[in-house]
């Protein structure tokens, strides 16, 4: 069995080739919010409703969608907004997590 062994020119040309596609990857990535879409089928999932409920949630402008046809879209940052509208707050008070005996009102 041989082996090849490459040269120094050879490996750099690969390396040049493999930070291109990097590149190409990175570029092609959608990493904003507003450019990510999930149908409705993963919006269900994601927000593990029913049909039912995104529906209504549709009617009432709970959440923006756009529709094409009978095709329904869910844009990523509407998600992150409606869960946002939706966080209740933790209140932080001074709670005593002792382990001793005499304190079991958890």
């Amino acid at each position: 069995m041989s082996f090849y062994r490459f040269s120094e020119e050879e490996v750099q040309e690969i390396k040049q080739r493999l930070d291109a596609l990097t590149i190409e990857v990175r570029n092609k990535q959608r990493t904003e919010p507003d450019q990510v879409w999930y149908d409705n089928q993963e919006f269900l999932q994601i927000m593990n409703i029913s049909k039912r409920t995104a529906a209504y949630w549709r009617t009432e402008n709970v959440i923006g969608y756009c529709q094409v046809g009978n095709k329904i879209y869910y844009r990523l940052s509407d998600i992150m907004d409606l869960l946002e509208k939706s966080t209740i707050p933790a209140k932080f008070t001074n709670l005593n997590f002792s382990t001793d005996d005499n304190n079991n009102d958890l």
